[in-house]
């Protein structure tokens, strides 16, 4: 298992920049809740799942398999 950015630096510096303005909150979501800290419980349930392989919701991280 890998996880790495999203090739498209673009992709990157616009969700990091989210992620400056809110805090560490992922940019995408509305609340400010411990689950949407980045990297959000969302993605890190995914990380555990061995069959999955994509990104996370705000596409800035990508698990490969």
């Amino acid at each position: 298992m890998k996880i790495r950015y999203n090739s498209n630096r673009n992709v990157v510096e616009a969700i990091r920049q989210g992620l400056q303005k809110k805090g560490g909150y992922c940019p995408c979501r509305r609340e400010q809740t411990e689950e949407n800290m980045c990297m959000c419980q969302e993605f890190r349930d995914q990380i555990a799942d061995p069959d999955y392989e994509g990104y996370c919701h705000c596409m800035l991280y990508y698990k490969e398999k």
